[in-house]
């Protein structure tokens, strides 16, 4: 797996228009900021939503990972999810994304916190007994 050196700056509001390209053809750094830039900027929840999710079957696992942090941010800035969409597939996340799992853990706990959800305490509660 190549490694891509961190590189700290603020993210860029994006357009929709740019999103659909990213999603698209994209490369993986692209990718990876995806999700967090839609997260913090879009307008629409919806939209900003169905990008992350759209993004959960990524080849890279770092991508899947942000994917799950910027549903996050959409909980954070937009207060507002569908669960029905979201909790299977961040458990199917939290199952299968080893390298990870602190972030898909992380942007539970925050999407729990700011939704006032409970989805995944079980299945976490036994990751961190293991």
């Amino acid at each position: 797996m190549n490694m891509i050196k961190p590189i700290y700056k603020p993210l860029e509001e994006i357009s929709e228009k740019e999103s659909k390209r990213i999603l698209a053809s994209g490369t993986v750094e692209e990718r990876m900021l995806l999700p967090l830039r839609v997260g913090e900027y879009s307008t629409d929840w919806k939209q900003a939503q169905d990008c992350c999710l759209s993004l959960m079957d990524d080849p890279d696992e770092r991508v899947r990972a942000n994917a799950a942090l910027g549903l996050a941010y959409v909980a954070r800035t937009k207060g507002k999810l569908e669960k029905h969409k979201v909790k299977p597939i961040l458990l199917q996340l939290l199952r299968e994304c080893d390298a990870y799992r602190w972030r898909i853990i992380d942007s539970i706990e925050d999407i729990n916190l700011y939704l006032g959800w409970k989805i995944g305490i079980k299945a976490m509660k036994r990751i961190q007994e293991n």
